[in-house]
C-alpha cells in the first residue's frame, strides 16, 4: 500500500558534520518519508526545528535540486541575499550548482516544520559558505575535506 504512516517512522536526529559542527545541530530532527515509500531517485522529508535550532550549514549542492515549504511555524531563510521570513504555505526552490549558500533558522519560541524535497544525484559535492568546510557524497559515504579539498584537522 502507497500510504505512509508518518508516526512508524523513527526520527533522525543529529548530524553527519564532524565536530565542532556537529553540535551545532542540536534541536534538529527529521523523517525519511521517501525512504519509507521505497523512492530511490529522490528524496522527501519532514524537517522540525526547535526554537533555536538550524537547518543545516550554510551550504549549496554541485548536482542536486532542493525544494522546501514551510509545514507549520516561522522559519527564516539566510542565503547570499540576506533574510527570508518564511511562514506556513511559504517555499523555496535552491536549483543544483547555484552556488547561494542556505539554510533555515528557527527564531521562534515554537517548533516550526518543513518539507524538503531533493535529488539523489549518485555522486555530489556541497560547499558550505560560512566555514571552511566541503563534503563529497560517493556510494552512500560522505567525506568532509576544507573546501580546496585538503584535510580537516584531527579532533582532539
Amino acid at each position: 500500500m502507497p500510504v505512509i504512516d508518518k508516526s512508524r517512522i523513527p526520527p533522525k536526529t543529529g548530524s553527519i558534520y564532524p565536530e565542532p559542527w556537529a553540535s551545532q545541530m542540536a534541536g534538529r530532527s527529521s523523517i525519511a518519508l521517501g525512504d519509507a515509500g521505497g523512492l530511490t531517485q529522490y528524496g522527501v522529508r519532514i524537517t522540525t526545528l526547535e526554537p533555536g535550532a538550524l537547518s543545516s550549514l550554510r551550504h549549496w549542492h554541485r548536482n542536486e535540486d532542493e525544494f522546501v515549504m514551510v509545514l507549520t511555524g516561522t522559519l527564516v531563510l539566510i542565503d547570499d541575499d540576506g533574510e527570508h521570513p518564511l511562514g506556513p504555505g511559504d517555499c523555496a526552490a535552491f536549483p543544483a550548482g547555484d552556488a547561494n549558500g542556505h539554510h533555515f533558522v528557527n527564531r521562534s519560541g515554537t517548533a516550526a516544520s518543513f518539507l524538503v524535497v531533493g535529488t539523489r544525484a549518485p555522486e555530489e559535492t556541497a560547499w558550505y559558505s560560512d566555514v571552511d568546510l566541503r563534503v563529497e557524497i560517493s556510494g552512500g559515504t560522505a567525506t568532509f575535506t576544507r573546501r580546496d579539498g585538503s584535510p580537516l584537522p584531527e579532533a582532539g
